[in-house]
């Protein structure tokens, strides 16, 4: 007998083929029968209509930061609510274990880290997650059972040098004989099913201490040591982040990211391409790194992005403006003091100067004062700004557009929430994001889901995509998009039987309603540990999401069913080979 049936549902599944109209049956978590309609003699203890609606594979999210929210939160809202049914976690070089059990410091030091570099709230991190691991095998097991999504991830180069060099990891180089001792933690990481390596040398990456992080003081040989060591262990991965990410890649980046895939034999994936027709110049420059790792033995795989990311900024607390090189030091200043030095002509102009360099790279774009959208305001000053562009303010008020926005946060006491209008919303930029989309070694994703929760929502991205392609700049067909949210991440991986609907394979499974699968708009919520704040989006037209052949979702509503499992490199995925 059938644990469930759904009926006469259009099934996309994800390999780009044409959809057709099928009966699905599901048994034992995994996908027992697809036949045409009324066909299958087999009776099921529970079944739906499914006409008219589209069934595909659950959505897989190649970079999160999921890795603290599912204690709290083991649904991984909301990305599941948006069909995602599997992530990825442990990017960027961060990841909460391994820890040393001789210094207990290193725990706060790492929530300290975590809060500061992804975002996240202190309170949650030390409320909301046990912190009774030290291995990351242990930390795997802390997980197994009590998640509703698959998750895998990736170790943290930041902790394995924490753990074997203490805080001499900021500022040092280890020893042939540290090396040896991370090398063998992370082949006991990989042992217990870590995906393999990520790392970070990204200029934007400091510490809790406002220090670079750990992994952004390793010399290329400890790099390309870590990366050896992931071709010993089946279904590995790497992935990295340099300071060219966020704009163009320098000669030794791509030289690095070049020598480290060749040397694991694995691909590397990397985030996030950033792709505007104003600066025509940066996707073929990035590219370049795919190329000249396929001519190497290797393959390097640029995560981009299918939408405009809502995302705010704000003049009091740490966001994106902060990493503008030289506005760090002025926005780090205690509010009065930030308030004196904003309101002097001569900071604003050099402030300007710094925001337009070129050393600024893809944070030019942020310097755009006058496009930005006015959000939350707190004051008697403020009232009836929400929702305006501060052009028309500045306009009114004889100012220029830096000098309105600081005057309107300034009578907020920089609690003004400013919402940036995207800069590359025109024509030209989707359609060379249409193209870019095509390349191999190009994938969706980058959502960052998990980390930066009161700045940005990128879980979304799955429903505002399909949104798009079926009812907006249908820029690609559904079933191109299905694949490059299924089978693509799926196949990067190496996930075993997951990202397609097959006989056999793992019944993870998303229902949804053609018409009206779409994101609503991000709204700030408080329903973190601490009662801390996040950005939030409802999801349209998800009638149902299946994890394992349990669902999870019903209309954007979690089930309180937990069938996630931990995907575990060489268990759960295999070897995708680069040569």
């Amino acid at each position: 007998m059938l644990d469930h049936l759904i009926r006469s549902a259009t099934v996309v599944d994800g390999t780009g083929a044409p959809a057709y109209v099928a009966d699905v049956g599901i048994r034992d978590g995994r996908i027992a029968a697809i036949a045409a309609p009324g066909t299958l003699a087999e009776d099921a203890r529970t079944s739906e209509d499914a006409s008219g609606l589209v069934l595909t594979p659950g959505f897989v999210d190649p970079h999160t930061h999921y890795d603290a929210q599912l204690f709290w939160d083991p649904y991984a809202t909301p990305s599941m609510n948006h069909g995602v049914t599997t992530v990825a976690g442990g990017n960027c070089g961060f990841t909460l274990a391994p820890l040393n059990p001789d210094r207990p410091e290193d725990a706060d030091y790492t929530r300290r880290m975590m809060s500061k570099v992804e975002g996240m709230s202190l309170v949650a991190l030390e409320e909301g997650a046990p912190w009774n691991w030290h291995t990351f095998g242990e930390y795997l097991d802390a997980l197994e059972g009590r998640i509703a999504v698959n998750a895998g991830f990736m170790v943290g180069h930041c902790a394995l040098r924490r753990h074997v060099m203490g805080p001499d990891a900021v500022g040092g180089r280890p020893t042939p004989e540290q090396l040896e001792a991370m090398l063998r933690l992370f082949h006991d990481a990989m042992d217990a099913g870590a995906w393999g390596l990520s790392t970070t040398q990204s200029s934007t990456h400091s510490d809790g201490d406002g220090q670079p992080v750990a992994s952004r003081h390793a010399a290329p040989e400890e790099l390309l040591a870590l990366s050896r060591a992931v071709a010993e262990h089946e279904g590995t991965q790497l992935e990295a982040i340099v300071a060219g990410c966020l704009d163009q890649f320098a000669d030794e980046e791509i030289d690095l990211f070049v020598e480290m895939t060749a040397a694991a034999g694995r691909p590397l994936n990397w985030n996030v391409l950033t792709i505007d027709a104003s600066v025509p110049e940066r996707v073929p420059r990035q590219l370049m790194a795919s190329e000249r790792a396929r001519k190497s033995g290797g393959r390097i795989v640029a995560l981009t992005m299918p939408i405009l990311t809502p995302m705010n900024m704000s003049l009091g607390t740490f966001c994106a403006l902060n990493l503008i090189p030289g506005w760090g030091d002025i926005l780090s200043l205690p509010v009065p003091e930030r308030i004196a030095e904003l309101r002097d002509p001569a900071v604003r102009e050099e402030m300007l100067r710094r925001a337009a360099s070129r050393e600024a790279g893809v944070f030019r774009r942020l310097a755009h004062f006058g496009r930005y959208v006015i959000g939350d305001t707190y004051s008697k000053e403020n009232e009836g700004l929400s929702g305006r562009v501060v052009n028309d303010i500045a306009a009114e008020r004889g100012q220029d557009a830096f000098q309105c926005l600081v005057e309107i946060c300034a009578n907020d006491e920089l609690r003004t929430v400013l919402w940036p209008m995207p800069t590359d919303n025109d024509p030209a930029s989707w359609e060379l994001r249409r193209q870019t989309w095509q390349h191999e070694d190009v994938m969706l994703g980058g959502s960052d889901a998990g980390a930066h929760l009161d700045r940005m929502c990128g879980a979304p991205y799955t429903t505002r995509f399909l949104g798009d392609c079926l009812r907006g700049r249908r820029l690609v067909g559904l079933e191109e998009a299905v694949k490059m949210l299924t089978d693509d991440p799926a196949q990067l991986f190496g996930l075993r039987e997951r990202g397609r609907v097959r006989e056999g394979w793992h019944a993870d499974l998303v229902l949804f309603d053609p018409e009206r699968i779409e994101a609503g708009p991000a709204t700030l919520v408080h329903d973190l540990p601490g009662d801390s704040p996040r950005l939030d989006a409802k999801a349209i037209g998800i009638v149902s999401v299946r994890v394992n052949g349990v669902e999870t979702i019903r209309d954007d509503r979690v089930t309180g069913a937990v069938p996630g499992t931990v995907l575990r490199s060489g268990r759960d995925t295999k070897t995708v080979n680069t040569k």
